[in-house]
């Protein structure tokens, strides 16, 4: 049964996504993508009608994942791996774990163990001011 909805979760991101690239489409047809102002990004009122609109995407799914390190391999070497092979990172032991969501990087965090369990305690969250200025 979880597995029923995990499928229909993924068919209904699949559907966002591919209305959000039909309107990006749209967008880049009219001469480039809406513009808005970065200070409508970072404004800071209490409109009641602001809060509704932020309740509207607080439900949205995001992907969140947890990188150690990265490496790049020939296809060659990569046929080659199995158990017990050993994949050299670009990571020294002890570094931060880099925290993404949806690929974008959001906070630096260290590998914990709760309940048998494997978590992330983060130690540095990059700021709203500084994840706006790298989209621009």
């Amino acid at each position: 049964m979880a597995e029923a909805e995990d499928e229909k979760i993924d068919e209904n991101i699949e559907d966002d996504w591919e209305a959000a690239l039909a309107q990006q489409a749209l967008d880049e047809d009219d001469g480039g993508p809406n513009a808005v102002a970065m200070d409508e990004l970072v404004a800071d009122s209490n409109d009641s009608q602001e809060r509704v609109d932020l309740e509207m995407i607080l439900d949205i799914p995001v992907t969140i994942s947890m990188e150690i390190g990265r490496t790049q391999i020939s296809i060659r070497n990569l046929l080659k791996l199995n158990q017990g092979s050993v994949v050299e990172l670009d990571r020294l032991a002890g570094e931060p774990l880099d925290v993404l969501v949806n690929g974008t990087l959001i906070a630096h965090g260290e590998v914990v163990v709760v309940n048998e369990k494997f978590g992330i305690r983060l130690t540095d969250v990059i700021t709203q001011m500084e994840r706006i200025k790298k989209l621009t």
